[in-house]
């Protein structure tokens, strides 16, 4: 179980007690005065920064009793809570993510990465669709209830963090999306009920007044003792298993109460201040690799108050590099979340692109493929073509008003009514943009399972659908009067520039399927911290404009928005066939491919390249819509086998299959409501998906 931290080269937690001998009382002491002086030096900039005219002289003459009413008003009332929270939440989300990676022995554990705060954030939107004006403490025990949930279903899948730091952050990343897809429709349906949460979403510091912050520092303050406390058997616990155990350890309880107080304390940080980003990652980070150079510091009695030290010098220096770039309004409206998970994102890649190579990835062919006769791929090839047609023929006819054979029929020929013309022509362009994106995605899906030969691989989990989301949303903002051909062009830019960062940082020695993906996450949240920044700067209150990029809607699409897709796949299609065997190569093995002529560098970076090219025209069309490109693939070949000559085809009728009957459900279920297709692609697939992880997870990927 210590191959996480192992394979990442940082600290290893089962040397913790090795490294106790030898301690320096004098530099743990400088270690931790450096360290509270770092937080009191942020906590009093921070004071003089804001939207009033007050500054350091005002304050001073607060402290000289020579201040004036306005400038203590000013303190009391906001930029002293505020501080207040920066060190609750700080505090709380490092001892939380210290206990964490711990507990699964892996350095990339964290509340993001198990879920636990996109768990918690669900469970607070969902108590304010109610309406009703909960009590703190009772938002904080939905909170903790939601985010145990998460953490639970996350560790119970990648065995505690067993299998290493790939399957645990995927794991923990589809559960997050699927809470994600749930916490936005809750936004989209009840948007009066909710205003003013997406912003929030990212977590912000900013409070009105003291009462949050006096509620959360006792519970804080509680369960950090605890943690302390329990400190000893954390040691003991890193050590493993077999060993604690022999030890006397009760190693079932050890961990369930760790979760449990690191989940008690990441939901008071939501409570307080949101889900702020990777803070509950990087500071358990920073207080680890501090303590592999001073012996002693690493036994968790010290290391955990060291990481709760970390994380307010994370959040209150967040804070303070956020108001000196953005100062006055605008710089209260950014999400401090924003920059910490921009710094934790960073951090993450930073762990990944420390992975060392696990051993030869097993093949995505092995993986779900069965054989299959030439009669029975002609066969489900036949029945996925009828599906798809008759999807395409219900989207016609279903929505907020139902239609008949008839009326589409006559529309076709030009005869139609008023109403049923008015109808069919803002229909027919979102039926034809969710069948044509769901193909895209299906392809994309297929070509970067091979070249990444990892079965978990797809298009939103290697941050490409992310960077096409950031070029699109970009475009609106700065050219709202552009044509649609303009916001096509900056997805396809967006898609790019992300899968050229991507494939730079994960190519270290040589392409590791797991360092691509570790990557590819860490560069998605990236992505959407930015979507939501670029919303936050240049229109504020049309969050609407985020929700729908970012949930995958085909509302409001026009003929012309279609065609940039459609072109894609004339385009690329013929390509992606012609490449059918060097993908059957390359799904394998680097070396066989190397014996049989294939230029794998070359056909590697020109597969991923369509592979960004496809997205970018899906997210062009309906925004960002995740997990087809991982369904579609693997369906295919649990279908027809493993032969890309069998798998393209059906791949993309899957794909345009999942996402027209998603749009189409979207669309009636709750006529004249809509959910947007790719929050129900998302709630469909995290189960597949997790399910898949599941079946699979005694092996490593």
């Amino acid at each position: 179980m210590e191959a996480g931290s192992a394979a990442l080269g940082v600290a290893d937690p089962a040397a913790v007690p090795a490294r106790t001998r030898g301690a320096q009382p004098a530099r743990i002491v400088a270690v931790f005065a450096a360290a509270v002086v770092a937080v009191v030096l942020l906590a009093l900039v921070d004071l003089t920064l804001g939207t009033s005219r007050i500054g350091v002289g005002d304050l001073l003459g607060l402290l000289t009793g020579s201040g004036d009413d306005e400038a203590l008003a000013v303190l009391v009332a906001s930029r002293a809570p505020r501080v207040l929270a920066a060190l609750i939440v700080g505090t709380a989300l490092g001892l939380s993510g210290s206990a964490l990676q711990s507990v699964a022995r892996n350095p990339l554990a964290s509340p993001d990465t198990l879920a636990v705060n996109a768990g918690a954030y669900f469970t607070v939107v969902l108590a304010a669709v109610t309406g009703l004006t909960l009590p703190f403490a009772v938002n904080g025990a939905l909170a903790f209830v939601g985010g145990l949930g998460a953490a639970a279903l996350v560790l119970a899948i990648a065995r505690g963090g067993a299998e290493g730091p790939t399957r645990l952050v995927l794991a923990g990343s589809a559960t997050m999306l699927a809470l994600s897809s749930l916490t936005i429709l809750l936004m989209l349906l009840f948007e009066q009920e909710t205003a003013g949460m997406f912003a929030w979403g990212e977590g912000s510091i900013v409070q009105s007044g003291t009462s949050k912050v006096a509620q959360a520092a006792p519970v804080v303050l509680l369960a950090g003792v605890a943690l302390v406390v329990w400190a000893r058997r954390l040691d003991v616990l890193a050590l493993g298993d077999d060993t604690a155990a022999v030890l006397g350890l009760d190693v079932r309880r050890t961990r369930v109460v760790s979760v449990l107080l690191a989940v008690l304390l990441a939901a008071v940080a939501v409570t307080v201040a949101g889900p702020i980003g990777f803070v509950g990652l990087t500071a358990p980070v920073i207080a680890r690799l501090v303590a592999g150079r001073v012996p002693g510091l690493a036994r968790h009695r010290l290391l955990l108050p060291l990481a709760a030290l970390a994380g307010c010098v994370v959040v209150l220096g967040a804070d303070v590099l956020l108001r000196l770039a953005v100062p006055g309004v605008a710089g209260v409206a950014i999400p401090t979340g924003i920059v910490t998970t921009l710094f934790g994102a960073s951090v993450m890649v930073w762990l990944a692109r420390r992975l060392r190579d696990s051993g030869p990835a097993r093949s995505t062919a092995s993986v779900g493929a069965h054989p299959a006769t030439r009669a029975r791929v002609a066969l489900v090839v036949v029945v996925l073509a009828l599906a798809v047609i008759a999807a395409l023929v219900a989207g016609f006819l279903l929505g907020d008003r139902l239609l008949l054979t008839g009326d589409v029929a006559n529309w076709f020929a030009g005869v139609s009514g008023r109403q049923v013309s008015f109808v069919l022509d803002q229909r027919s362009p979102r039926v034809l943009a969710a069948l044509l994106a769901g193909a895209a995605l299906g392809l994309a899906g297929t070509t970067v399972q091979a070249v990444a030969r990892n079965p978990l691989a797809e298009p939103s989990l290697l941050g490409i659908t992310g960077g096409a989301g950031v070029g699109a949303v970009l475009a609106i903002v700065l050219l709202p009067g552009g044509s649609f051909w303009i916001v096509s062009a900056a997805a396809c830019v967006g898609a790019l520039a992300t899968f050229a960062l991507v494939y730079t940082l994960a190519n270290r020695r040589g392409l590791s399927s797991d360092r691509l993906v570790l990557v590819g996450i860490g560069v998605s949240a990236v992505a959407t911290s930015l979507i939501t920044l670029l919303v936050v700067l240049t229109s504020p209150w049309n969050t609407t404009m985020a929700l729908t990029w970012l949930s995958g809607s085909t509302y409001g699409r026009t003929a012309e928005q279609v065609w940039p897709v459609a072109v894609a796949l004339l385009v690329i299609v013929p390509l992606v066939v012609r490449w059918r065997r060097d993908l059957d190569v390359l799904a394998v093995d680097d070396d066989v491919a190397r014996v049989l002529g294939v230029q794998l560098e070359r056909t590697r970076l020109g597969l991923l390249i369509v592979t960004a090219l496809l997205t970018a025209a899906a997210v062009s069309a309906i925004g960002v819509v995740g997990f087809v490109g991982l369904i579609a693939p693997h369906l295919a070949r649990s279908l027809v086998g493993s032969s890309h000559t069998r798998v393209i085809p059906v791949a993309v009728l899957l794909g345009a299959l999942l996402v027209s009957v998603a749009d189409t459900l979207g669309r009636t279920v709750i006529a004249p409501a809509q959910i947007p297709a790719g929050l129900l692609t998302a709630m469909i697939g995290t189960p597949y998906f997790i399910s898949l992880l599941w079946r699979t997870r005694r092996s490593a990927l």
